[in-house]
């Protein structure tokens, strides 16, 4: 597998090397040892799938004091994958990565803990993987505006749908309890 290290550290953009001939292909998308060498190394404990139709935009959302690290990618369609820095006190707070995740190029994305994750839907559906090495606990999950200004992510969506929690979350710097940085 092919490692890119992203704009912001400890973002990682995961080319996994696919084997195929006339049959079809293989693809190995988890290896512990390997992936460990990276730094991706807390166990996995929980694995999500969501179907999305077109100009889906969900996100951007993490969760504290319990943060969740994710390896993320795409099964079937294209989205456009964000990762946003949400740690407070971080040299790259509100920075973010965005790229796009299909069912061609087979990438994936490492989000770390403390992260905000999200993503748009570019193609008719979509199917979206991931692990996480956290627990989803709803009551600790936090939500920032997908489209703060500040962060400037283009979505690459005119009119994306939105949950109504998505739609009315607060911008970045109105956020209470975002994680501190060095202590995910």
């Amino acid at each position: 597998m092919d490692v890119i290290e992203s704009n912001v550290p400890g973002v990682l953009i995961i080319e996994p090397k696919l084997f195929g001939d006339h049959r079809g292909f293989f693809l190995e998308i988890f290896q512990i040892e390997r992936y460990a060498s990276y730094g991706i190394q807390r166990p996995f404990v929980q694995d999500n799938l969501s179907r999305s139709a077109h100009g889906v935009v969900r996100g951007l959302h993490l969760q504290n004091p319990f943060p969740q690290g994710k390896l993320v990618m795409v099964l079937r369609g294209r989205v456009l994958d964000v990762a946003v820095d949400a740690r407070l006190g971080s040299p790259t707070f509100g920075h973010h990565v965005a790229i796009e995740l299909n069912d061609e190029n087979h990438r994936q994305l490492w989000v770390p803990r403390g992260f905000a994750h999200g993503f748009a839907v570019l193609s008719e559906s979509a199917d979206f993987f991931y692990k996480c090495d956290e627990l989803y606990r709803p009551s600790e999950e936090i939500v920032v505006r997908w489209n703060d200004p500040s962060i400037g992510i283009n979505w690459g969506i005119e009119s994306p749908v939105l949950s109504a929690r998505d739609a009315a979350a607060p911008l970045l710097a109105n956020v209470e309890g975002l994680p501190i940085y060095d202590s995910v």
